[in-house]
């Protein structure tokens, strides 16, 4: 279905993002100015000091939807064990889940025995290093690059080792098997960070999960915006079809 067939709807739809791991509002940028006015996006954002453990982000953003009637969750990567999360402990508001190129086990079983290992010295060798990748020509564009930046600033390696730790211990497939909201993954064709093993499992404990594909590597809603978006679209419109 067209994007721009889908503008004209008069019911509102919330549509919460959780971001992956730089926990920022950044990436979700280019996506946002391609979703129709009906759609009302909600970023909410992660602290970007202390203690970042699923556990102490779900009470978070408990916290920022109490009042919502009814929404759409939306986790990217790292967020999306923590959109089930939050689906579980509202099912009544949730009326539907997307996961974004994201698990419910960890993405890299193999790093498992080493989480406790990710520091925040070890994180910071890790992000000089990306950094010097993205100056090389060609593999980046200039907004990934800047956006890049921006999340470098504003999240710290300490941060990003408790989010990192976090999704090497986590395990919602009970949740996952337990929810009775509509369910989307929505896959990036060139991920390089989380394999397609992990939608093998989420079909496996979900058979009936919607499967999406968009053109591009794992930061493909942000890479991929126009395609990404009519996805997304899609799913919430057959959403409102549902429930009007």
């Amino acid at each position: 279905m067209e994007l721009d067939r889908l503008h004209d709807i008069n019911i509102k739809t919330t549509l919460v993002l959780l971001p992956g791991l730089d926990g920022t509002e950044i990436f979700f940028g280019p996506l946002l100015r391609h979703l129709p006015s009906w759609v009302e996006p909600i970023v909410i954002v992660y602290p970007a000091s202390g203690s970042n453990d699923y556990k102490d982000l779900l009470p978070i953003v408990m916290n920022e939807v109490a009042a919502m009637k009814s929404f759409v969750i939306l986790g990217w990567s790292f967020g999306g064990p923590l959109a089930l999360m939050v689906s579980s402990k509202c099912p009544s508001q949730v009326s539907g889940v997307i996961l974004c190129s994201s698990f419910v086990t960890p993405p890299r079983p193999r790093l498992v025995p080493f989480r406790f290992a990710l520091s925040a010295q070890l994180i910071a060798v890790i992000r000089a290093i990306r950094r010097l990748r993205l100056l090389i020509p060609g593999h980046a564009t200039t907004e990934f690059r800047h956006a890049k930046a921006i999340t470098w600033k504003r999240v710290n390696s300490s941060v990003l080792a408790s989010r990192l730790r976090s999704a090497l211990s986590v395990d919602v497939r009970h949740l996952l098997r337990e929810t009775h909201a509509r369910l989307m993954y929505l896959a990036s064709t060139r991920d390089e960070v989380v394999s397609r093993d992990s939608l093998a499992e989420i079909l496996a404990v979900a058979p009936h999960t919607i499967v999406t594909e968009v053109e591009g590597p794992h930061f493909a809603l942000f890479m991929n915006p126009v395609q990404s978006a009519s996805c997304i679209v899609n799913f919430l419109y057959t959403q409102v079809r549902t429930l009007s």
